[in-house]
């Protein structure tokens, strides 16, 4: 009984931490992409007196964008981790347990990576498009006042 309170509490983490905390990270970088989206809408390059002026107002929050991209893997695959090690512990306390068993186990651990690479894709090619978008912008400050 004890062993089970020990190993007990993985199993919530992975189901709600990891893949809550994915889920949290996608909504943010999905705010942040409408945001800026809208914001180079409505900018007007020449109303900027430099082009180092501009380019501060274009890349605001896209480090967020790219420090999500490059770390939403890495937390999937903290949950695919934390999930195998509570798929074998439970083979530990049940050495009975069928294969099928275990492959269900693993399955539903996999399911941290493939949501950290969902929200990985998602924001490289949203950080993609806002960095382009944004060097565009910049080109045309320059053709204005060059």
């Amino acid at each position: 009984m004890q062993n089970e309170v020990q190993m007990g509490w993985l199993s919530p983490v992975v189901d709600f931490g990891v893949v809550g905390l994915l889920a949290v990270l996608n909504i943010v970088v999905v705010a942040i992409v409408l945001e800026r989206l809208f914001f180079y809408r409505s900018v007007e390059p020449s109303d900027f007196a430099s082009a180092k002026a501009l380019e501060l107002e274009l890349t605001k929050r896209l480090v967020i964008v790219a420090s999500v991209a490059s770390n939403a893997p890495y937390i999937g695959l903290l949950g695919t981790v934390l999930g195998i090690m509570l798929t074998f512990y439970n083979l530990g306390l049940d050495p009975s347990a069928d294969v099928s068993k275990i492959m269900v186990g693993l399955a539903l651990a996999l399911k941290a990576t493939a949501g950290g690479l969902v929200v990985a894709l998602i924001s490289v090619a949203s950080y993609n498009a806002l960095l382009r978008k944004s060097k565009v912008l910049l080109l045309k400050w320059e053709i204005i006042h060059g």
